[in-house]
């Protein structure tokens, strides 16, 4: 079955840096569009980032580009997000989604706390 692993999350202060990883199993990961999003406290599951099959093609919100970096390695089936001077607001679970034939599977969730 499809599963997806989050890791890398933590405390952090502002100005900071982490990396996120995404490992991916049950499905065909080299093929598959990759997703990051997040959940503040209160609000909207939002998307952050998304990346085709093979890496060429990224997308970010507004909110976080030039900041944050999405990647993959398919080799390792894995799926990366680099964040780099990180605020306040980007407290939030962050969640990796994957779409496997139309249907969108979650990991379940990784904290990232910026506190001073």
């Amino acid at each position: 079955q499809v599963q997806l692993v989050e890791s890398g999350g933590g405390l952090v202060q502002p100005g900071g840096s982490l990396r996120l990883a995404c490992a991916a199993s049950g499905f065909t990961f080299s093929i598959t569009p990759m997703s990051w999003y997040r959940q503040a406290p209160g609000k909207e599951r939002e998307l952050v980032a998304t990346i085709i099959s093979t890496g060429g093609r990224t997308n970010y919100a507004d909110s976080v580009k030039g900041r944050f970096t999405i990647s993959r390695d398919n080799n390792k089936n894995t799926m990366y997000l680099q964040m780099n001077s990180l605020k306040f607001e980007d407290t939030a679970i962050y969640y990796c989604k994957a779409r496997v034939y139309f249907l969108d599977y979650w990991g379940q969730g990784t904290q990232v706390t910026v506190s001073s």
